[in-house]
């Protein structure tokens, strides 16, 4: 097993990569000296495999769990959703020192600590991420939220969890589409900070692809070092964490403007960051052989590199764009890259030249 901390003072934890740690989640949660009272948040599919064994675990343990379980997807991650389970906590009369679980992928994660960031005005979380996006990810950082209409994850808190459980046997479980999805995270770590693992990934991808376990075990925790490293500096996203956007700009409007659950995540920031290496190739000067290794790794891992746009929808992408919170003072602000594993936030980029490198990725 290998440990990573998350270092900020007072709300510091423990990510903990390894295999069999699911069963373990009871221990876990006792040496934390939570309330008895827990809630077990989930989706519908991943309940069906690891629900029982996470609450009897926990059971084990002394823990009065319940399970909430809400239905699978994107589209979950919304206020209604919250509010349905604020009112089966409050029903379970759930406390101060009561404690929820999020068991499952990005979307559970964003939204059960939404949830536990706002109950009673707070109470403890942990993270038991089922994904290999949310592994390496989502279930760090302690950003929560939930999308509005108007665009993706517009309501949330920054809430860090009590710690994080990665468990690599569940991935086991993951649909190829899923798990496919995940690896653009992980590739995009390699762009932005560390360009060993760039090279890492590009000689290795058949092991991850086939879900090697001693390969998975180091990339997701260097992963996870790289982003604890990141929001160790800048827990609130002032500065330094922005570059764990990088793709995100374009990818999430890409999300929010073909409909949530069109594009998997992963997917739609894998076209994101193809875009992002264009744009940076044309502002930065990033190196054309940078952008082809950056195109060609998301092309041989199966993502999609190229959306199809016609001009209603490349209307669309920009207006989701000026709604995105990296958005200030109604510029559009963009992570792009000086050469792989090194990054630069905040730059200005025209929408003419946004509207170029669209056409670019569009089939």
């Amino acid at each position: 097993m290998r440990i990573i901390q998350v270092l900020l003072g007072s709300r510091s934890y423990a990510i903990k990569v390894g295999g069999g740690l699911l069963p373990r989640l009871g221990a876990e949660c006792a040496q934390l000296k939570l309330g008895q009272r827990c809630a077990v948040i989930t989706d519908a599919n991943v309940g069906k495999h690891f629900a029982k064994v996470a609450l009897q675990s926990l059971a084990a343990s002394g823990f009065q769990p319940i399970l909430i379980t809400i239905p699978a997807g994107e589209k979950s991650k919304r206020l209604a959703v919250v509010e349905s389970c604020f009112n089966q906590l409050a029903a379970h009369r759930l406390e101060r020192k009561s404690f929820i679980v999020a068991l499952g992928g990005g979307v559970v994660g964003d939204l059960a600590g939404f949830v536990a960031a706002a109950y009673l005005r707070g109470i403890p979380f942990v993270q038991v991420p089922t994904s290999l996006l949310a592994q390496v990810d989502s279930s760090v950082g302690g950003k929560t939220g939930v999308n509005l209409k108007a665009g993706k994850n517009l309501v949330g808190a920054f809430y860090q969890p009590q710690l994080v459980l990665c468990d690599l046997d569940v991935l086991k479980t993951l649909p190829k589409r899923e798990y496919v999805s995940g690896l653009a995270e992980v590739i995009k770590y390699g762009v932005i900070y560390d360009a060993v693992l760039f090279a890492q990934l590009e000689r290795n991808l058949a092991k991850l692809l086939q879900r090697d376990v001693a390969t998975l075990r180091n990339v997701i925790a260097r992963c996870c070092e790289i982003k604890a490293e990141v929001v160790g500096q800048d827990e609130t996203e002032g500065g330094l964490r922005a570059i764990l956007n990088f793709g995100h700009t374009i990818g999430h409007a890409i999300e929010n403007s073909s409909g949530y659950g069109k594009y998997l995540h992963g997917e739609a920031i894998s076209v994101g960051q193809v875009a992002a290496a264009k744009l940076s190739q044309r502002i930065l000067g990033l190196a054309s052989g940078d952008v082809a290794r950056i195109e060609k790794l998301f092309v041989q891992t199966g993502l999609p590199v190229k959306v199809k746009l016609n001009a209603t929808l490349s209307k669309k992408l920009l207006a989701a764009m000026l709604l995105d919170k990296k958005v200030s003072g109604g510029e559009v602000k963009f992570v792009l890259a000086k050469k792989i594993g090194r990054v630069e936030f905040g730059c200005k980029v025209a929408a003419e030249a946004i509207e170029q490198v669209l056409d670019d990725c569009s089939r």
